[in-house]
């Protein structure tokens, strides 16, 4: 697989999930999201090592981090899908639910050994993935600010 930048799509896997999700009926693309985050957030380390190579996970862990991007997308502080490699089609809502299951998703990819490999994505673009990846963890999953005294 292929990385050519630290964005949720700047990669082959990613970019061939958006061209599924362009081609999929809106209710599909819906769903498409949902067991593909729900797929990763249950995804367990024998699944992955059960796969040659780690493939399972890095291919399946940059698809889920573009659908965790589309969620976000639409969460307060989110940004839009930027790039050529994105969706081009309008994404339709998604239901809040979503929001959990892409914070699971994100907390399972990032506890994974491939995400601490070098072998995660090429060497110059990693920073950057890493970052794209915890920033989309930090707006699906805000930070709380703790009050202990109402003035």
């Amino acid at each position: 697989m292929s990385f050519w930048d630290g964005t949720s799509f700047g990669n082959d896997a990613a970019a061939d999930f958006a061209g599924e999700l362009d081609e999929a009926a809106p209710e599909q693309r819906v769903a498409m999201v949902g067991e593909l985050l729900t797929r990763t957030a249950a995804t367990t380390d024998a699944d992955i090592a059960s796969c040659p190579g780690g493939e399972f996970g890095v291919i399946e862990a940059a698809r889920a981090v573009a659908a965790a991007a589309l969620v976000a997308a639409q969460r307060e502080g989110g940004e839009p899908i930027r790039g050529s490699y994105g969706p081009t089609t309008a994404m339709p809502p998604f239901p809040r639910s979503f929001t959990g299951l892409a914070v699971d998703a994100l907390d399972r990819i990032t506890a994974t050994q491939a995400w601490h490999d070098d072998d995660w994505a090429d060497p110059e673009n990693a920073p950057a993935w890493h970052r794209t990846v915890l920033s989309l963890r930090k707006v699906l999953d805000p930070p709380q600010r703790e009050t202990l005294f109402d003035l």
